[in-house]
């Protein structure tokens, strides 16, 4: 198995001499939930800065949920500011996944510009290689893509660490609403206890309706 390298800042420093004066690492989570937002998240840094990330930064996926805990306001105390932007489950009913993955970062953009930053000094630098982005914020800031930046590059890992921790915790603020699909545990993906909450329950007002048609499931079989 290969092992599991650390982030670090070499590209974000390579954008930073090519004329980036901060760097803004973009991840998303959520995309393929059941229930609840898809969120973004975005963690702004200056590319020049010899500061240090957190110790033991990874990408989210790779932490357990007490370590990302840990992790997530340390992370957020490194960057020089960060947000997290979240599209409704309704809203991926109506607009599609991508549609909305765009608005979610455009919603986080408009939080960071509410607190200084001057994202047009920026360069957006997104995990993957599609810039789901463009339809929602043209060219008012520029991105870059960058495959597996969430477990390379650090500025991108500290902002899938904040917006899956962010997202956990609402997620969990909803369990205890309507604790009948074990959102606390699954954070809305579709584990087994979560599909018997559905066979049992019908969905909620959180639930994404198209994707548990899609699922073979009853999406508007709530009980009387």
């Amino acid at each position: 198995m290969t092992p599991v390298s650390d982030p670090t800042l070499r590209h974000e420093r390579t954008l930073g001499r090519a004329g980036a004066h901060l760097v803004i690492g973009v991840d998303e989570v959520g995309r393929g939930a059941l229930a609840g937002p898809v969120a973004v998240g975005m963690c702004v840094i200056d590319p020049a800065s010899r500061r240090r990330f957190p110790a033991g930064l990874r990408d989210s996926k790779l932490l357990s949920e007490a370590r990302r805990e840990q992790l997530a306001p340390l992370a957020a105390e490194w960057a020089w500011a960060s947000a997290v932007g979240l599209a409704s489950a309704d809203e991926v009913d109506r607009l599609g996944i991508i549609a909305c993955l765009g608005i979610a970062g455009a919603r986080a953009l408009t939080q960071l510009r509410a607190v200084g930053v001057d994202t047009a000094q920026a360069i957006l630098l997104l995990d993957g290689n599609h810039n789901y982005l463009a339809a929602q914020i043209g060219d008012e800031v520029q991105v870059t893509t960058k495959v597996k930046a969430d477990r390379d590059c650090a500025s991108v890992a500290a902002a899938s660490v904040v917006a899956k921790v962010h997202r956990d915790r609402l997620m969990i603020s909803l369990h205890d609403e309507h604790p009948g699909y074990a959102w606390a545990s699954n954070k809305g993906y579709g584990s087994s206890a979560h599909f018997e909450g559905l066979q049992l329950l019908g969905p909620t007002v959180h639930h994404r309706h198209s994707w548990l048609k899609s699922e073979r499931m009853i999406a508007d079989s709530v009980p009387a």
